[in-house]
């Protein structure tokens, strides 16, 4: 049965309504579903004695109950309780409004219960355990069942249901990576991979299953980046940048220097722009160092010499305040080049000046969203494509901007706030050359960090009140959207509902996470940015978010489930204003390992050491939680987690490609066809 583009609707027990709630979640047809990962696997463990429970974690534990469980009443609340004693211990087990479980619950009877368990007025207790027979439990036990991300009204059991449907529908197709790849490296067959990644029988058949996807991953992704390499190297370009001199007078005027970092990756562009050939460069820069007044000073050059530059952005909000910055910054120095601003959101009128403006030269610079490559622009001699935050965009989109020009390819220059190792960086970005800039702005705090345990909480909302009541701003972060049946950790619907009542009246608290529409995405980032918010309750779509220099407090709940390199970026959204920023990490798993790790923030900030740092702690088996890295377009792989196979999958496409360029042979056509959809894909999807 051919499954490539088939409705959800189409699986038995997803009706429209099922089917919508699949679709909030970015899940349309039945192959995106097998492509929608677990994010976590729940790992059935033997029961344990009482005496040997893990506090704060989920545990299993045998028992039988010595007489029937209590029904109470609570505060209008019901509330069944029983207790289980063992020669280790005793345990009291509670369940919320879930009255029928007391007459599920027989004494003399043997269980197995099992769930979260905490200790409360010195008593050991479990909440909401789930109840097994011991046969049944021992079908479990140590096996992984995957945890999905989810949304209110679809339960982590419904989508396990629908995945295991889309998989027995699923055709055995011949696998496109020739068999000697998958021979040399020890790799899985493909259709073993997606069965395994998302109903594993054992840690094995995981770490084997993920090791294939990884690979086909970055596989697929370098060997898109070696295309785009071929296709530039040494392009003679149509557009000739040599006009310097607002760049330069801009540079004089300005109320700060450039550092030394700074002036050396100016000086490389202006080579670039003034070699005749195409320039594709990457502007690796550590939060805060200064790399927008650098897109800005080769906007103008481009602008100068008669063509026109275009700058995009992963969020709306970042886009107006690059906009806005910019209109300012030429107002103030009377520099008469005109920026014109484009985003999906604008109104139809709104669009058609900015279309037009853009189409008659009035504009020389653009500044907008993904919308510049989505929208009907057409753009006067675009000689320069400028991406900020290039991890958000894919190498698809890349060439998708450049080719809206008229004459030629553009030069384009990539910024990255992303301290990825050089060794990496080489690889990743093997279409651009590199310039780092290593160096903070002398006039930059450095940011004060403290790493604690969760019963830091009290005398942290009251530091971050503190703040507020001195007119500063904070940001909260948390893991989860909102709370699931499968996965402890802190949620911002909750936390919002929690701080709002922590903080003194008048400091207002509000939420973002990814799930909400753009609209109220943006709404809510301009309220914050304009200090109508107090404390902003988040994910980590922050991460690529907005400037607001009045924000001095980052506080990251379960600080232990995200990677150090994307700890360090949400810190950087603080520290950017001339008031000492703080940021307080909480680790909620009381792990020593975890409180190691977190450390390494504690006495640094310097993103490169911080990312080196990161890749020598993380193994290869280290994928449970929310440790990924986020970067570039992958689902699974991450760069430094992954980064052996990420250097050998680098060897193995400069071998492939060297052999068979074209990837013409028989072997390899297959391959070809995969890539061609994967390049195809990277050109209509904007991964935001």
């Amino acid at each position: 049965m051919e499954i490539k583009g088939m409705p959800l609707e189409e699986l038995k027990g997803i009706g429209e309504k099922t089917g919508k709630l699949f679709r909030k979640m970015g899940i349309g047809t039945v192959d995106e579903l097998l492509r929608f990962y677990p994010r976590d696997y729940d790992a059935f463990q033997d029961p344990l004695p009482i005496g040997q429970l893990k506090e704060q974690a989920v545990n299993a534990v045998e028992g039988v109950l010595m007489k029937p469980a209590d029904l109470l009443r609570l505060n209008g609340m019901e509330l069944v309780t029983a207790k289980l004693k063992d020669l280790t211990g005793s345990l009291q087990l509670t369940w919320f409004r879930m009255p029928y479980i007391r007459s599920q619950l027989k004494a003399g009877t043997p269980y197995v219960f099992r769930g979260r368990v905490v200790r409360r007025q010195g008593r050991l207790l479990m909440e909401q355990p789930q109840i097994y027979s011991p046969e049944a439990y021992k079908e479990l036990a140590h096996s992984l069942q995957p945890i999905y991300g989810q949304t209110k009204g679809l339960s982590n059991k419904a989508i396990a249901k629908a995945v295991s449907q889309a998989l027995s529908l699923a055709p055995k197709e011949p696998d496109y990576l020739p068999e000697y790849l998958r021979e040399r490296h020890g790799l899985a067959d493909y259709s073993f991979a997606l069965e395994h990644i998302h109903f594993p029988g054992d840690r094995a058949a995981l770490l084997k299953a993920r090791k294939r996807l990884v690979f086909d991953e970055f596989f697929l992704f370098l060997m898109g980046v070696r295309r785009l390499k071929e296709s530039r190297r040494d392009q003679e370009s149509p557009f000739p940048i040599a006009a310097f001199g607002t760049a330069e007078r801009l540079i004089s005027v300005l109320p700060y220097r450039l550092t030394k970092a700074q002036e050396n990756a100016w000086a490389e562009i202006r080579a670039d722009m003034e070699s005749g050939l195409v320039m594709n460069r990457l502007i690796q820069g550590d939060v805060g160092s200064g790399k927008t007044i650098i897109a800005i000073l080769a906007l103008l050059a481009a602008a100068d010499s008669g063509y026109q530059g275009a700058l995009m952005v992963p969020t709306e909000v970042l886009a107006k305040q690059h906009y806005e910055s910019m209109v300012s910054l030429f107002h103030a120095h009377g520099i008469s080049k005109v920026p014109v601003l484009v985003t999906g959101s604008m109104t139809a009128r709104e669009k058609r000046q900015a279309y037009e403006a853009i189409r008659s030269h009035q504009a020389d610079i653009i500044v907008g969203t993904h919308a510049l490559i989505q929208e009907k622009i057409s753009y006067r001699k675009l000689a320069l494509v400028i991406t900020d935050e290039q991890h958000r965009f894919g190498v698809g989109q890349r060439e998708a901007l450049g080719a809206k020009g008229e004459g030629g390819l553009p030069h384009v220059m990539v910024m990255s706030a992303t301290p990825i190792p050089r060794t990496l960086a080489i690889i990743l970005y093997g279409d651009l050359d590199i310039s780092v800039i290593d160096q903070l702005p002398a006039s930059r705090l450095p940011i004060k960090n403290c790493v604690v345990g969760t019963d830091y909480r009290k005398r942290a909302y009251h530091f971050i009140a503190g703040q507020a009541a001195k007119g500063h701003q904070a940001y909260v972060i948390c893991p989860m959207v909102e709370e699931s049946e499968m996965i402890e950790a802190e949620n911002v619907l909750d936390y919002t509902k929690i701080l709002r009542q922590e903080l003194p009246e008048g400091i207002r608290v509000e939420y973002l996470h990814g799930k909400m529409k753009g609209a109220k995405k943006n709404w809510i980032m301009e309220q914050f940015a304009a200090g109508e918010i107090q404390v902003l309750v988040s994910t980590t779509v922050i991460e690529v978010g907005v400037n607001v220099p009045n924000a001095t407090v980052m506080m990251i709940e379960n600080a232990e489930r995200f990677g150090l390199a994307q700890l360090h970026q949400l810190r950087g959204r603080v520290g950017r204003g001339k008031d000492q920023s703080y940021c307080i990490m909480v680790n909620c798993s009381g792990d020593e390992e975890s409180g190691k790790r977190l450390d390494i923030l504690n006495h640094s900030n310097d993103g490169f050491f911080i990312a080196s740092e990161d890749l020598k702690l993380r193994g290869p088996g280290d994928l449970f939680g929310f440790r990924q890295s986020g970067e570039m377009e992958f689902r699974l792989a991450d760069i430094f987690t992954d980064a052996d196979c990420l250097k050998a999958v680098s060897e193995e496409v400069n071998r492939l490609l060297e052999e068979d360029p074209g990837l013409e042979r028989k072997e390899h056509l297959g391959l070809e066809g995969q890539l061609k959809r994967y390049l195809q894909a990277g050109r209509s999807q904007v991964n935001l």
